[in-house]
């Protein structure tokens, strides 16, 4: 697991202050984590975190190198809002299986187990590859600031957007994508017959770049790519690529 920073949101505004900015439902905190994403008011990604439930706060669980920009952002927003908003040295823990007492599963997909916020040690486990075979994009990699569109990048499929919960920075966008009748770009996930960095550009038996090659963990991958040029002759460098 990457470096995680915890934002804390305090004050009698905190619920509605963020219930106008991110791409989920702060409403859904009554039954656990919930995975949302920032966007730019043109609908495209900036920070996905974890909203966490916490006795007079709300708790955000971002990957460290989002944080400092994300905070900015926030703050950008608060305009009067009684909204405090302060980085904290609480740490996060993981584990597999159902939740233990205190800890919270994970909303994106149950193989991806549950996290904590109260000290625990972290279970031992690959991941990276746990995350690869769910198909679960991440920060950084798959997630691009200022160009991934959330809804290519499968939030919808793990729970990180809402579409009835009313107005959020960027909905607009995001909403016309959702009544597409396909999406012509997505992250899809693959085969991989041997490895190419991340990053590397997947081309079809053509020839034709098809999109870029990302995560991989056990012969299995995450790609963005383009349906209508997708075939059974993909490579990424000397990698072949299938999808699944």
């Amino acid at each position: 697991m990457g470096a995680r920073q915890i934002i804390s949101v305090t004050g009698s505004d905190r619920v509605d202050f963020l219930q106008n900015l991110v791409t989920n439902d702060v409403d859904r905190l009554k039954d656990g984590l919930v995975w949302t994403a920032l966007l730019t008011p043109q609908g495209k990604y900036l920070a996905d975190f974890f909203l966490v439930p916490d006795a007079d706060a709300i708790l955000l669980d971002v990957a460290e190198p989002l944080a400092a920009s994300l905070t900015q952002r926030l703050t950008m927003y608060k305009l009067r809002a009684d909204v405090g908003i302060e980085a904290t040295a609480i740490e996060v823990s993981r584990g597999l299986g159902d939740a233990p007492d205190g800890a919270f599963a994970d909303p994106r997909h149950p193989s991806l187990g549950w996290r904590a916020y109260d000290g625990r040690a972290c279970e031992d486990a690959d991941w990276e590859a746990l995350r690869v075979a769910a198909g679960v994009p991440e920060s950084g990699i798959e997630l691009i600031p200022n160009d991934s569109y959330p809804l290519e990048m499968g939030f919808e499929a793990f729970n990180g957007v809402d579409f009835k919960k009313g107005c959020y920075v960027g909905q607009e966008v995001t909403a016309r994508m959702k009544h597409k009748t396909e999406l012509r770009k997505g992250l899809f996930q693959v085969h991989v017959d041997g490895h190419a960095p991340v990053g590397t550009e997947v081309t079809n038996g053509k020839g034709v770049v098809v999109g870029t090659l990302y995560s991989q963990a056990d012969g299995q991958g995450l790609a963005y790519l383009r349906r209508d040029r997708m075939d059974d002759a993909m490579v990424a460098g000397d990698a072949k690529v299938m999808a699944v």
